[in-house]
């Protein structure tokens, strides 16, 4: 049977990526996503994506807490986190991108007082960092020019996994990508290039993303 995992992520991107690639790649997890209201309406629907505020953000986790019996996790962009959320104001110095990134999420639920049912995830820097891990898929993707599929496989080399490319506002991952690619967009190319990029590869390449699943897996598991 299946384990229920309700999950907060930040836009349209994420929402797909969770239904296209990893409900079907993980067996024995299901995720229900919703995407965080940015601003309640009342004379018609919610807008929604983006991550505004860190009060925004525990308001809809909060109510996705209030499901004890299912796990709660989440994935937003550590890229541009606003700095009201917990631990973006005391990182670590000098300390790897993964080490600065663990700190928030431990600060987030300790600032929730640690539910026993929630695992946050941030992920490193952005959605983006994950199409890295294969040279090939998104270039097939936006079906690219030659040049550019060059360019963007000396990109991919040029890191030592895709989850370290540093969060400066023109270093990031989807910059780089935009920088190649002026055709691409995160909604219609970002899920359909990770899923063919496969699950266990993007895995393999970024270690932040395969601790949380791992973990996200343990956490399923029934208690004898």
């Amino acid at each position: 049977m299946n384990k229920t995992i309700l999950i907060l992520v930040e836009g349209q991107t994420e929402e797909r990526f969770v239904k296209d690639v990893l409900n079907p790649e993980l067996p024995g997890l299901w995720f229900v996503p919703t995407i965080v209201v940015t601003k309640e309406v009342v004379s018609g629907p919610n807008k929604k994506g983006g991550m505004t505020s860190y009060a925004k953000f525990k308001r809809d986790l909060f109510r996705l807490l209030k499901n004890t019996d299912k796990i709660i996790t989440t994935m937003v962009d550590y890229y541009r986190l606003p700095d009201d959320f917990p631990g973006m104001e005391n990182r670590p110095e000098n300390a790897s991108p993964e080490d600065r990134v663990t700190h928030v999420e431990q600060q987030i639920c300790l600032d929730l007082s640690k539910p026993k049912n929630f695992l946050p995830y941030l992920s490193l820097h952005e959605f983006e960092a994950c199409l890295f891990s294969s040279s090939t898929a998104l270039p097939e993707t936006v079906i690219a020019t030659h040049p550019q599929e060059e360019k963007f496989r000396k990109m991919c080399e040029a890191v030592e996994t895709p989850e370290m490319m540093n969060e400066r506002p023109n270093q990031s991952p989807s910059k780089r990508i935009l920088s190649i690619f002026p055709e691409y967009n995160k909604v219609i190319h970002g899920s359909t290039a990770a899923k063919r990029i496969g699950l266990e590869n993007i895995r393999r390449a970024c270690p932040h993303f395969d601790s949380w699943l791992h973990n996200l897996k343990k956490m399923a598991k029934p208690n004898v």
